[in-house]
């Protein structure tokens, strides 16, 4: 163990930090052109024409396409329900149909940018306004218009756990529960928006410069779209400026791809660059689903809980994204990393005509997390039982049965986290600092587990190519990994381990990465799990390659494909499953001050207990900790994203507020556990989504503390705290 533990700089810092790394929108080609997007501007109509003779005949207007330009008209990471342009013209039906106000309905192609946006803005789309649905419980009645024509129902997921028998617990429990709880929205808010470059190689491919989350899914959307053959189809990632899953669903790649190779067949070949502004990429990405989530638990006096029945409504907006997914995770974790004998779930993804929303930092686990743990916070209180001592008594152990009647993987660690976090916790000081008589002191508690790696019987699998040169000696190590640093260090990890694996000082690394061209499937940067992943297949890699050298082969080559243990999808009516391969684990407790003659919520101090498994590189793990912990304290407390009728209302960085440094907490205590998993590479577990989970409902039980009000829906703005407080 000579550099896995070691916390060995990145490679990407110099680069990084003087301004030398080339992002997307820094990359420029010679002769490139400049790409605009006409959003629909409008939730829901039927686009009845489209004349771009005004766009077309502006000097410096290279080409304008729309639908009709589309070989096939659609897209999807989970299904292809959505079209890349929407408007009149498309072999496939009701690709006419707008349903949010992102939806792309043409491009400009142009010698400048401002001539582009010029030309953008002489287009002229006749619509016709339909209905607009915004509330999805109104979305879900039989009644409501259906915003994709050709399904039966609004409704495009419903999951249900079925476990014992709910009714009889709780005619036996004590004590009873119940709650209605709302998430809002959340944006993504990363460094660099959406930008790219798109040209034809030297090969004759598409190729598409762009930051995104998985090389070869991007690579397979595009070419879907345009009707090629993969290998006519090339992704390529520089550096990323921040993802945190807003770069797993398309943006700008299919439009790019479409601009380079629909000039190359009219015999102009140019490359063609976009940079989204700050509005365009608020409107016209996904966000965080909010939930509407009805909650009712049962509990013997003693604190055992007997019966959990839950109800998860999930705002999918226009169309699926990864909101089938996102609903998976959050059926599983909406009763918390706790064992219930009594369970009921069901769960619904939901077309509106709201912003579309999708994969973020934590995948529906927050959402499930906040109704969860003030579940059972608000248990503890009703029952005058200590909030740590209630989690104990019920927390998940090896062989304990999930909601799904399976039992989770070897290596359970809830248990542990919980109570380091506790111990921690235990010197804070119990009132506010003197002189502040407005102030109110409180201490809050919430614990979560989250997946690693694809679940409910996605294909899962990673593959890593390594090759040794030298000659009595091993000189160099070339690894090709297509796995995305989104800006945590997965590169730098990555690297690490196979030096670790090889024996090697890691200056003889090389690294190819994220090059369709020349790496294969690593599968995405999400799900906690590229570290596990990666690890997994770089060290088959590595194994396989050095006992090629043993044997006198020069230069070693290797390729692994690393397959974890399978998943299995919910059963239909009764949910069990085995839902996913590995765990990660985490508790947290904070200390806030609340102003009650303003409403400002201070965060005092903050302690994440987060077990990792094997810290690979520990001062990345810290940086994750409190990168998560800061965004999640928005997300409770400042972000306040706004719709009105199917419209975005806070589309600027001046009207939707993320933290700044005077609103970060004043210290973040980083735990970082070391309980191997057992499948793991080195026992490391993924953790770069675990850290976000528990920080709101640890909020709420805080606020609730020295407040005496519970809240069940958030931001806590200073103007929500304030109406609670002084209806």
């Amino acid at each position: 163990m000579s550099i896995i533990g070691q916390s060995v700089p990145r490679l990407d810092a110099l680069g990084k930090v003087t301004g030398q790394a080339q992002y997307p929108g820094d990359i420029s080609l010679p002769n490139q052109a400049y790409l605009k997007i006409l959003f629909a501007g409008r939730p829901h109509a039927v686009i009845r024409s489209i004349d771009t003779s005004q766009a077309e005949a502006l000097p410096g207007v290279i080409a304008v396409f729309t639908a009709k330009d589309m070989p096939v008209n659609e897209y999807g990471l989970i299904m292809p329900d959505q079209p890349v342009l929407c408007g009149p013209g498309s072999a496939k039906p009701y690709t006419d149909h707008v349903r949010f106000e992102g939806d792309q309905v043409a491009l400009v192609v142009a010698e400048s940018e401002e001539i582009a946006t010029r030309g953008r803005d002489l287009i002229r789309v006749v619509y016709e306004d339909l209905p607009i649905l915004s509330d999805p419980v109104q979305a879900m009645q039989p009644e409501s218009p259906r915003l994709h024509p050709e399904r039966d129902s609004n409704v495009f997921c419903h999951y249900r756990i079925r476990k014992g028998d709910v009714e009889a617990a709780f005619a036996a429990a004590d004590v009873i529960i119940e709650g209605e709880y709302r998430t809002p929205y959340q944006e993504h808010a990363f460094l660099q928006p959406e930008a790219g470059v798109s040209y034809m190689d030297e090969q004759g491919r598409v190729t598409v410069i762009v930051a995104g989350q998985w090389t070869h899914e991007d690579q397979e959307q595009i070419a879907h779209a345009l009707g090629l053959p993969l290998e006519q189809v090339r992704v390529i990632y520089p550096a990323i400026g921040g993802a945190f899953g807003g770069r797993e669903d398309m943006s700008v790649q299919i439009v790019l791809a479409l601009a380079a190779w629909r000039l190359a067949q009219r015999g102009t070949p140019r490359p063609v660059k976009i940079v989204w502004s700050r509005e365009e990429s608020i409107v016209g990405h996904h966000k965080r689903h909010p939930y509407l989530i009805r909650a009712k638990w049962g509990a013997r006096r003693d604190g055992k809980l007997l019966a959990a029945q839950m109800e998860l409504i999930a705002d999918a907006g226009g169309y699926a994204y990864t909101s089938t997914k996102v609903l998976g995770n959050a059926t599983l974790m909406c009763t918390g990393p706790y064992e219930i004998p009594n369970v009921m779930v069901d769960s619904y993804a939901v077309y509106t005509n709201n912003v579309v929303t999708g994969a973020f930092r934590g995948f529906g686990g927050p959402q499930a997390a906040f109704a969860a743990e003030t579940q059972i916070n608000r248990l503890a209180q009703a029952l005058g039982l200590d909030p740590v001592e209630i989690r104990l008594k019920n927390a998940l152990q090896e062989g304990s049965l999930l909601s799904v009647g399976t039992p989770l993987p070897k290596g359970v660690s809830i248990t542990q986290v919980i109570e380091q976090a506790r111990a921690a916790s235990l010197k804070w000081a119990a009132e506010p600092p003197p002189g502040a008589p407005s102030l109110r002191r409180g201490v809050g508690y919430a614990a979560a587990f989250k997946n690693v790696g694809f679940s409910f019987g996605a294909p899962e699998q990673c593959t890593a190519a390594v090759t040794l040169y030298g000659g009595r000696e091993i000189e160099r190590a070339v690894v090709a990994h297509a796995g995305a640093d989104c800006g945590q260090g997965a590169h730098t990890v990555m690297a690490q381990m196979a030096a670790e694996a090889l024996h090697l000082p890691l200056e003889r690394i090389e690294m190819v990465v994220s090059d369709t061209a020349q790496t294969s499937n690593s599968g995405s940067a999400s799900a906690s799990r590229l570290t596990f992943m990666a690890g997994n297949s770089i060290k088959g890699a590595c194994e396989q390659a050095l006992q090629k050298w043993q044997a006198e082969e020069r230069p070693a080559a290797a390729t692994y494909q690393y397959r974890p243990p399978k998943t299995t999808p919910y059963d239909p009516q009764t949910g069990r499953a085995e839902p996913n391969f590995a765990y990660g684990y985490v508790a947290q407790a904070v200390l806030l001050d609340v102003d009650v003659e303003t409403g400002r919520i201070f965060l005092r101090q903050v302690i994440c207990a987060d077990d990792v498994g094997r810290a690979v590189n520990p001062q990345q793990v810290q940086g994750q900790i409190e990168g998560a912990v800061v965004q999640a304290s928005g997300y409770a407390i400042l972000e306040n994203f706004i719709t009105q009728d199917g419209r975005i209302r806070t589309d600027k960085l001046s009207t939707y507020l993320i933290p700044t440094i005077l609103d970060t907490p004043e210290q973040v205590e980083s735990l970082i556990l070391e309980y191997a998993d057992p499948i793991g590479p080195w026992g490391a577990r993924g953790m770069g989504e675990m850290p976000f989970l528990p920080l709101t409902p640890a909020i709420i039980a805080a606020v609730h503390e020295a407040t005496g009000v519970w809240f069940h829906e958030f931001p806590l703005t200073p103007e929500r705290v304030l109406r609670a407080l002084k209806p």
